[in-house]
């Protein structure tokens, strides 16, 4: 059942009582790994307790590594664009790739600190096991990934790779706190304290996680730059939306490009880049003040919507100080929406020297 109307879109995201849970695919998410998202229950409770004040805005300003790391990351992206430059001073790229491996480069430097060569190793396996998958999804044949193809092989050596280098990077960390290092230097440092430092609503101490539940939360981390264009759920009990009764195990999907398509809630231009649409805030680009959900909403919101902004604000204002650019001649506009939503063709775009 496809629910487009945002009113009940949030109804349903924002459900507190476990009438609703997540869709999964265990095969998939065990080589993809399953970070906080995939939790329910008392599990997700505890993680997002320990996560969210590494995840808070004040702490990420705070961070000593934000700010040089997209600066340096946006400074090298400038001056390859720039060198690039023909005699007519523009230049034709595929920008897709190239913010893929900005977000990448930022992300990891950012998270990982002096170790990001590390943490960017882990980015590059986790982007081509996202592709592998993708590959393997289409066939349906059940039982498939547990077959010997060279493709499958090659994703549980990628995933035995990115575990093995994340619980590297955990274990040398923990270490430098326990011997009283100064590591609050990246947001590693500071997802590891926040787990060392929980207590409930009491204040009692309560356990943190275990170091394979902290390499599931890194892997959260590295999806940041990918938008999704429909939430899952599955209803978990008999629940009655906007009217209508669903039984259990109905599989509800919130169509999040089509509410956003949708002329009876964002008026007629919706299909034109109109930014000032937002100039009076989210809740005044349209006729619904809750039809805006890039990242989710309710309970589930993603934990790291205020990193992934700021990084998208800061980026933009570094690239645009040094360089204007229009779309390409050579540009075809599709969209390829297989899991994520990016460009079937690539961006193509002509650059320019301001």
């Amino acid at each position: 059942m496809a629910i487009h109307n945002p009113d009940l879109a949030k109804e349903v995201l924002s459900n507190k009582f476990g009438h609703f849970e997540k869709v999964k695919f265990p095969p998939l998410s065990r080589l993809l790994a399953a970070g906080l998202a995939e939790h329910e229950g008392e599990k997700w409770v505890k993680h997002r307790r320990i996560l969210n004040p590494a995840f808070h805005l004040e702490k990420l300003k705070e961070l000593s590594l934000m700010l040089p790391a997209l600066s340096t990351s946006c400074e090298e992206l400038v001056n390859r664009w720039t060198r690039s430059l023909g005699s007519d001073g523009t230049y034709e790229l595929d920008v897709f790739p190239e913010f893929q491996r900005l977000t990448g480069d930022v992300i990891s430097r950012t998270a990982f600190g002096s170790n990001y060569l590390e943490g960017a190793r882990v980015f590059q396996l986790q982007s081509e096991q996202v592709e592998r998958i993708a590959g393997a999804w289409k066939i349906g044949i059940p039982g498939y990934l547990s077959l010997p193809t060279k493709n499958n092989r090659k994703m549980h050596q990628n995933n035995s790779e990115i575990e093995s280098i994340l619980h590297g990077l955990i274990g040398k960390r923990m270490q430098a706190m326990q011997e009283g290092e100064n590591t609050k230097e990246d947001l590693l440092s500071l997802m590891l304290e926040s787990n060392m430092r929980t207590s409930d609503d009491n204040g009692q101490f309560i356990s943190g996680m275990t170091i394979k539940e902290v390499t599931l939360i890194l892997y959260e981390v590295l999806w940041l730059y990918s938008p999704a264009v429909a939430f899952f759920r599955k209803t978990y009990k008999e629940i009655k939306i906007g009217g209508i009764t669903y039984p259990a195990d109905v599989l509800i999907e919130l169509p999040l490009l089509l509410m956003n398509h949708d002329p009876d809630i964002w008026e007629g231009d919706v299909h034109e880049f109109k930014p000032e649409r937002f100039t009076n805030g989210i809740s005044q680009a349209s006729k619904n003040p809750g039809a805006f959900l890039p990242f989710s909403w309710g309970p589930r919101i993603c934990i790291a919507q205020q990193f992934a902004l700021l990084e998208a604000k800061m980026a933009f204002c570094m690239i645009l100080q040094c360089l204007e650019f229009e779309l390409a001649p050579s540009y075809t506009h599709a969209v390829n929406n297989t899991r994520l939503m990016r460009p079937m063709h690539g961006a193509q775009i002509k650059l320019r020297a301001i």
